[in-house]
């Protein structure tokens, strides 16, 4: 029996960067997500850090390559008519393991199944298949004309850059380096006086110091107001740059509520409350500045959550004083202060 007709769509996404234990990062990477019934088919895949083939950040030429396989004008990559759906975030090896598919015609339409976790050329479909996805049947027409639009100038956006505002220069330089070193672009400046107006509609957002005052903030707002510039603008909680990374990452995901892992994000006392839309993988950090203003973090918690809301507990030696906690799902970054 033929399979069931599903609808078939693209949608801007992102995998957050981080910086990690050790020294380590991830890299921030701006991606098209398919969309298959109105869902986000990396969110069928629970724990899974990895993006589409089509990424913001892959050479025009290769971009136009990925898409054109896709709509089966080129050979498929891999034997068997697979094609990668996705990949590592960091190097897009297929030793790193990617998620792939059988895309086929019948007719008019266009065909995905028999979906495989593969790490060399062949895909061993009994062992490492996902059996209760798919197949996709996809209308031509539509699947067609959501591909196509990306060959049309329609591929995502270029590199995120933003602006960070203060006179603390060694807590802003940190900062524009932890950004850099994720694949975000960092200038910073202690106000925007005589800036041009083009040069600011080159950021994605701005990020205040915490020793920013009021005035220097409103102004900075009306800099961008006159340009024209409708950015989201960050008031750093702490002096702290893994925690300043993550309220930045948030500022830069503009997606749509529904197509959110995490939604939702508060804490205090003893613990904190997290909402999740589909099954994944979440992390929570705890960061707290001492008497010292030395910055102190700890992980709370690691682990896959089914949809809907949950509590963690926070150990209070955790979030003494001021504190702040930072929920991490594949794509999604979430950043709270503790309340008490």
């Amino acid at each position: 029996m033929a399979a069931e007709y599903t609808t078939f769509g693209l949608a801007p996404a992102t995998r957050a960067g981080a910086l990690l234990a050790g020294g380590d990062y991830q890299v921030h990477r701006d991606f098209v997500d398919f969309v298959v019934d109105g869902c986000p088919l990396l969110f069928r895949l629970r724990d899974l850090d990895a993006v589409s083939p089509l990424a913001s950040d892959v050479p025009p030429a290769i971009f136009t390559a990925q898409v054109r396989g896709l709509l089966l004008e080129s050979e498929a990559p891999l034997p068997a008519g697979r094609y990668i759906v996705y990949g590592c975030p960091e190097c897009a090896d297929l030793a790193c393991g990617a998620v792939t598919a059988v895309i086929e015609r019948d007719g008019e339409d266009f065909i995905w199944r028999d979906f495989a976790w593969q790490t060399g050329e062949q895909a061993d479909l009994e062992l490492n298949g996902y059996h209760g996805m798919g197949p996709f049947r996809f209308r031509g027409a539509e699947y067609r004309a959501a591909l196509a639009a990306l060959l049309d100038g329609g591929s995502p956006g270029a590199r995120r850059r933003v602006l960070l505002i203060g006179t603390r220069l060694a807590l802003l330089t940190g900062l524009a380096a932890a950004l850099r070193t994720i694949g975000i672009g960092a200038d910073t400046a202690q106000d925007t006086d005589g800036v041009p107006a083009d040069e600011l509609r080159g950021y994605d957002a701005v990020v205040f110091g915490r020793s920013t005052g009021a005035a220097e903030r409103d102004a900075v707002r009306r800099a961008f107001a006159a340009a024209g510039v409708d950015v989201p603008f960050v008031d750093g909680l702490a002096p702290a740059v893994p925690l300043l990374l993550a309220q930045t990452e948030h500022a830069l995901d503009r997606s749509p509520r529904e197509r959110r892992r995490l939604t939702d994000l508060t804490a205090a006392g003893d613990g904190a409350q997290v909402e999740v839309t589909s099954s994944c993988r979440v992390r929570l950090t705890a960061y707290r500045v001492d008497r010292l203003s030395r910055t102190r973090a700890q992980d709370l918690f690691d682990g896959v959550l089914e949809p809907g809301r949950h509590r963690v507990p926070l150990d209070p030696k955790a979030v003494r004083g001021e504190a702040f906690v930072v929920a991490r799902a594949a794509g999604t970054v979430l950043v709270t202060a503790v309340g008490r």
